[in-house]
C-alpha cells in the first residue's frame, strides 16, 4: 500500500484491530497492547473473535 487516497478508509481501522489486538509486540515481552491493558481476546481466531463481538456490540445499540 503505497499511500492513502481517502483518509476514512477501512485498511485503517483494520490496521488498528491488528496492532492493538492481534499483533505481538516485542517491548511488550509479546504481549499485545490490549493483553497488557488486561483485555483478551479469546478463540481459536482472534479476528473471527473480533468481528463477531462488533456484530455483538452493534445489536445491542439498536435495542
Amino acid at each position: 500500500m503505497r499511500g492513502l487516497k481517502i483518509k476514512k478508509t477501512p485498511i485503517l481501522q483494520g490496521y488498528h484491530l491488528y496492532h492493538n489486538f492481534i499483533r505481538p509486540h516485542q517491548t511488550l515481552d509479546g504481549k499485545t497492547p490490549a493483553d497488557a491493558c488486561g483485555i483478551t481476546v479469546e478463540g481459536d481466531n482472534k479476528w473471527v473473535t473480533l468481528i463477531q463481538n462488533a456484530r455483538k456490540s452493534q445489536n445491542n445499540r439498536k435495542l
